[in-house]
């Protein structure tokens, strides 16, 4: 049986998949502009593209949600799985795979809980990597030279900070300003920490010896920039000590953890950063006293032990006494000594001084005179001797060179033969037919030819005596 009531289906308008999407599409967004929507963060996922896609359930519906790039980066609240947020954003659909889903624009935390339980993980995975750990921890300075906050600088605590330090003992401050709560608090933060940690140590800005991050106290949202994940990265790698001071004593936040040293307050931080001038000069003082004191005992008890020592030693009038004595003795002989020398060099002086007188160097002027004299006639006498002797030795070595000579050989008859060359010829047998040969005598020399046939050879008749260029009987040759 046929409904009566329904409309002709030939009535309808027809429309397409599309027209009906569009519809669809309008009708939402019209009737849900602008929603808040509370719910379990699930099924998260980051696109490579920088979009975040997720599920925003409770315990009877799920409602697809999308987390577009630029909002994703001014997140407050990062989505984690598991989360319980109040999403704020545009209720919209999604025509390809017939959906509708929120547009988030804007992620809260729904209740203390939730955020206990987010910063809890965020602590445990943190604490796991090691950035909590107490080896890490810096040891602050005595007495820095420059201290660096960073903080507001419109807030009381910076104010509190520079009285407390001036009270206590005054240091250069500088500040670097910083939003201290919502969205851009946390990368400013972290910012600041590490552009200290970058200044160079010898700059024109000075490098903080410490640094303080600080905030007054607030609600436990307000404080959430400091237990965001890029702060407490920052803190930790931190090489400046760092005292974190946020809050009130009741108050934690994850900074605290990576902090060297974290203060109940920001005016205690100060405190911890400097000593108080006022008893460290008084605690000077009265370490010089004990110095002084101690100084004193010390010399005292050594001048102790030197008169123990001396009473030992034996008295200087037993050491020195028998060398004064010696030394008098040697002073009383000495002196007589001297008397003694004394008297002898004068006797020897009135000696030579009679020696000196008019008459005797007259005496001894003439008794030299008389000795060179002597030795003057004496010096000319060896001399002429001398002369004598030699012109004798001279006469006899010219008749010695004489009796030698080849020329008084040749006045005894004999003859010296010359060949053409100028060679004397000792031998017959080196003499040539025919050769010229020159003879020289005692008186000169004569030209000769050798005759056919040379020098004999068997035995010569002997010359006549007494002539010219003969031998005497039994006389040798010569050559």
């Amino acid at each position: 049986m046929s409904d009566e009531s329904a409309p002709s289906a030939s009535n309808l308008p027809e429309l397409t998949v599309s027209e009906l999407s569009q519809a669809l599409k309008r009708a939402v967004e019209d009737q849900f502009g602008f929603v808040r929507v509370r719910g379990e963060l699930s099924g998260v996922k980051r696109h490579t593209s920088g979009h975040i896609y997720l599920d925003l359930k409770d315990d009877k519906a799920v409602l697809a949600g999308v987390i577009w790039k630029g909002s994703a980066q001014r997140m407050a609240v990062q989505p984690e799985t598991g989360l319980e947020v109040v999403a704020t954003g545009r209720l919209t659909t999604y025509p390809g795979q017939s959906k509708y889903q929120i547009v988030i624009e804007r992620l809260e935390l729904a209740g203390l809980g939730a955020i206990m339980k987010m910063l809890e993980e965020r602590r445990k995975k943190l604490l796991a990597e090691g950035l909590f750990a107490p080896e890490r921890k810096k040891k602050l300075p005595f007495l820095p030279g420059v201290i660096g906050v960073v903080t507001s600088p419109t807030g009381a605590v910076i104010r509190d900070i520079l009285h407390r330090l001036a009270d206590r003992f005054p240091r250069h401050v500088l500040l670097w300003p910083v939003a201290v709560q919502g969205e851009k608090a946390a990368d400013e933060i972290a910012r600041a920490i590490a552009g200290f940690n970058a200044l160079p140590p010898d700059g024109k800005v000075p490098r903080p010896d410490v640094l303080i991050v600080a905030r007054g106290g607030g609600s436990f949202e307000d404080l959430l920039p400091f237990s965001e994940e890029v702060v407490v990265r920052a803190a930790a790698a931190s090489v400046i000590p760092l005292i974190s001071a946020v809050g009130h004593e009741t108050d934690t936040t994850l900074i605290d953890f990576a902090a060297d040293v974290r203060a109940p307050t920001p005016t205690a931080a100060a405190e911890m950063a400097v000593p108080v001038r006022s008893e460290l000069l008084a605690r000077m003082g009265t370490q010089g006293e004990r110095l002084s004191r101690a100084l004193m005992r010390g010399v005292e008890v050594k001048r102790e032990g030197l008169r123990g020592l001396a009473r030992a030693l034996p008295r200087t009038e037993d050491l020195t006494g028998p060398l004064a004595q010696r030394l008098d003795g040697a002073a009383f002989r000495f002196r007589d000594s001297l008397k003694v020398l004394a008297g002898q060099k004068r006797n020897a002086f009135h000696r030579i001084a009679a020696a000196l007188s008019p008459s005797g160097l007259r005496t001894a002027t003439l008794r030299k005179r008389e000795s060179a004299a002597n030795l003057d006639q004496r010096r000319r006498l060896a001399f002429t001797r001398r002369l004598e002797r030699s012109g004798e030795q001279l006469s006899g070595l010219g008749k010695l060179l004489d009796a030698l000579s080849h020329k008084a050989t040749l006045a005894r008859g004999f003859a010296l033969v010359r060949g053409e060359d100028g060679k004397v010829r000792r031998q017959a047998a080196a003499l040539a037919p025919h050769e010229n040969v020159t003879l020289s005598f005692a008186d000169g020399e004569a030209r000769a030819v050798i005759a056919e046939g040379g020098a004999p050879s068997g035995p010569q008749p002997a010359s006549p005596k007494g002539k010219r260029g003969g031998s005497a009987p039994g006389q040798g040759q010569l050559f």
